[in-house]
């Protein structure tokens, strides 16, 4: 399945720096030489930015229409 811009998809690793975790969800703003790298931009629940990072394709993968969000908090 071919990743677009303002889909949602799931971070597949964790970026400690940023404070992303595995199974976080953000949204593409940007594809980058046909899906080789993405911009994602990750939210908090009330729609501020929380990041945004530059990931390769491997690093993320699309949501699934089975699957629930999940919540926690970032200080």
């Amino acid at each position: 399945m071919m990743i677009k811009e303002f889909d949602r998809v799931v971070l597949m690793i964790s970026i400690p720096e940023k404070k992303l975790m595995k199974g976080d969800v953000g949204t593409v703003v940007l594809v980058y030489k046909d899906g080789v790298g993405y911009e994602v931009e990750f939210f908090t629940l009330d729609g501020k930015t929380f990041a945004v990072e530059t990931l390769k394709g491997s690093d993320i993968r699309p949501v699934k229409s089975n699957e629930l969000s999940n919540v926690r908090e970032v200080a």
